[in-house]
């Protein structure tokens, strides 16, 4: 007989209702659960079993990002993403940062868009029992079009095998990376499907034609691996919904239309806006994000954004919480659960709705594995026969879901019923991500000197 694990929880949420449960037990086994109900009702515990008392903390299933960038290393720009480390240096930077979301309750997450195949090699470190970490849907290169997202570079420097985006401009190229990134092992294959081109009326302009978008994803699917998708504007959104694609990301300017095609085509959205919020409420007056007019564009596009999102919600279209996790702006560990937060407060949500689409909604992107054995049960909830990821938590998300951005509000982190104890070490981040070669942030001009009130040339002692 296998040992179990009792777990009394006085507040339990289990991800599939609104409400708590009182005086609850937990009983895992082999890293399921196999028992979920009232202690009076639970079966008693064995010679060898432990039982564990969660005591006043709020018991919950681990929480589920469906876009945390894994490889970025909390970038500031492209070139700190593409240029300025080596691919093995990204993939252990990545498993360091891989505990720092897992400390901070996400036990699950989706990386869309690797470079090379680190986050593959990171899942399968964690896979193996090397490390501690979260569940990781890994993937590879973004597959990019000429003028969308990841087409970064000039014509000049083109698009480097090292490089996050892999620029497919034939359908038989595109078919061919489907199938090389299915052979590597991902579990999803993100497309890049609008970018920052617009025609004359200001809609986005889609990288790809309906038919390439089509045979990529019917390829991915037959080949067993899931696609998402990057849709800013209207014509990427109904691509990637008639195409039958998994997750959409962003989907800021969906319509009535959008929402009847992702609806038909049994899509899930991820709103992502914890960049956009982040972006406009951290950037500083002299930054490129501020002085280019970024993030003035962010303002607008999060003002018509939440009015379309809140549409596809009420028609019922499923949104799934992301950060966009492993920029500057959006650092891994510290801004996950403000997704939950946005949900609440931008978007309508209720918070036992904004956890759910945390927990039990999101998890079900994440991939299962062979039937028959513990991890092709399901995950994202409380219930008997899933796979046992749970949260102590000090505070009542309920109540108030900023609790979870608290830096101490995670008490106790299980991944398959084991308590894993993570330690956030710090680092410094110009050994770990700031590595460009930039030297100033100005181009100090006689006229620049006087206004920002530098040392002059008479006060350094020149002549």
């Amino acid at each position: 007989m296998t040992q179990r694990t009792f777990v009394r929880c006085r507040r339990l949420f289990t991800g599939l209702e609104d409400g708590l449960q009182a005086d609850q037990t937990l009983v895992v086994e082999q890293g399921l659960f196999t028992h979920v109900g009232p202690t009076a009702a639970a079966p008693p515990p064995g010679p060898g079993d432990t039982v564990v008392d969660a005591g006043d903390h709020f018991v919950m299933p681990g929480l589920v990002d469906v876009h945390t960038h894994l490889i970025f290393g909390n970038a500031r720009s492209e070139e700190d993403i593409d240029f300025w480390v080596t691919p093995e240096f990204r993939a252990l930077r990545a498993m360091f940062f891989a505990q720092h979301v897992l400390a901070a309750g996400y036990t699950s997450i989706v990386v869309p868009g690797d470079g090379g195949n680190c986050s593959i090699a990171v899942r399968d470190t964690i896979q193996a029992g090397l490390f501690d970490g979260p569940r990781i849907a890994a993937s590879s290169h973004v597959i990019a079009n000429r003028h969308s997202l990841n087409d970064w570079f000039p014509e000049h420097v083109g698009t480097p095998a090292f490089v996050t985006g892999r620029l497919c401009t034939t359908p038989e190229a595109q078919i061919e990376e489907v199938r090389r990134q299915a052979k590597a092992g991902v579990d999803f294959i993100k497309i890049a499907l609008d970018g920052t081109h617009f025609r004359d009326d200001g809609s986005h302009i889609a990288a790809f034609t309906p038919p390439e978008v089509s045979a990529m994803v019917a390829e991915a699917h037959r080949l067993g691996k899931r696609v998402a998708t990057h849709a800013y504007g209207k014509e990427a959104v109904l691509q990637a919904a008639r195409a039958g694609v998994d997750l959409v990301f962003h989907a800021f300017y969906a319509d009535d239309e959008c929402a009847e095609a992702l609806l038909a085509g049994g899509c899930a959205v991820a709103p992502t806006l914890t960049f956009l919020r982040n972006n406009i409420e951290f950037s500083q007056d002299h930054e490129p994000t501020t002085t280019s007019g970024y993030r003035a564009m962010q303002q607008r596009v999060v003002e018509i954004g939440c009015r379309n999102l809140r549409r596809l919600r009420d028609a019922g279209v499923p949104l799934m919480t992301g950060s966009d996790s492993g920029f500057a702006v959006t650092p891994y560990g510290e801004w996950h659960a403000r997704e939950i937060e946005i949900l609440v407060d931008w978007l309508g949500f209720t918070p036992a709705q904004a956890l759910r689409a945390a927990t039990s909604v999101s998890a079900r992107l994440m991939p299962r594995g062979r039937p028959g054995t513990p991890a092709a049960a399901p995950l994202g909830a409380i219930a008997a026969g899933h796979r046992a990821d749970f949260l102590f938590v000090d505070g009542d998300p309920l109540r108030d879901v900023r609790v979870l951005l608290a830096p101490t509000a995670i008490a106790a982190v299980h991944v398959g019923g084991r308590r894993v104890d993570i330690e956030r070490r710090p680092y410094d981040r110009y050994k770990v991500t700031d590595l460009g070669s930039l030297k100033w942030t100005d181009i100090y001009t006689r006229e620049r000197v006087s206004a920002s009130g530098c040392r002059s040339t008479r006060s350094s002692g020149v002549r």
